[in-house]
């Protein structure tokens, strides 16, 4: 909860363009860590992320009077921007770069449980290798819309207000987005079945 000592971003914003640099400072230190998880989230480069959140708050520093307060909460601008770069960013270089943070694994597959079993350990990391490189295989407008939702877990209204479209279009991207996971994870989900299915028939050989 915001304290009435604690400045609101659209306070921290008129103080940073009026030329108050510790508001710049108290905005980056707020509002990074959702721009640089989006960025990664959306290319799998921790590389790619850092210059992205700094291009962001470049551009807020030169733009930040184009913010509208009534089209949306200043994230969902700084948001926007950072979706705008990432497109740049990833169209121009064309690469795929694993995550090297195993937490972002975590926030990518849900509901997996680190055990002990060596064995169970091994098709646990096999999983978040096939559900993080089906993500990243995703067309870039399913991709916005898994990393918002599933992974940030923003809701449809806020999702929509980053993207600029309509909620219905969130609603039926999501919907697609998990259609084709489930497809391009399937190939990989029944060869894990079959080779458990070798690893059974062995043990009572």
């Amino acid at each position: 909860m915001r304290t009435q000592s604690d400045p609101s971003d659209g306070e921290l914003l008129q103080s940073m363009v009026a030329g108050d640099e510790e508001a710049l400072a108290a905005l980056y230190r707020k509002r990074q860590g959702s721009v640089y998880r989006f960025a990664l989230q959306m290319s799998g480069s921790p590389a790619l992320a850092e210059d992205v959140t700094q291009e962001v708050f470049m551009a807020l520093m030169r733009d930040g009077t184009s913010y509208d307060s009534a089209r949306g909460p200043l994230n969902w601008f700084l948001l926007g921007i950072a979706r705008n770069l990432v497109r740049q960013r990833l169209g121009r270089e064309r690469f795929y770069t694993s995550l090297a943070d195993d937490q972002e694994d975590q926030s990518i597959v849900s509901g997996l449980q680190t055990v002990n079993d060596p064995l169970d350990e091994l098709a646990r990391t096999e999983t978040i290798e096939v559900v993080r490189k089906a993500v990243f295989s995703l067309p870039l407008p399913y991709r916005e819309v898994v990393v918002l939702c599933e992974l940030q877990e923003l809701s449809y209204a806020e999702a929509a207000g980053i993207l600029g479209c309509a909620i219905g279009t969130v609603r039926s991207r999501l919907h697609r987005a998990r259609a084709l996971l489930i497809e391009k994870m399937r190939p990989a989900q029944e060869e894990n079945s079959t080779a458990d299915g070798v690893k059974a028939a062995r043990c009572f050989a």
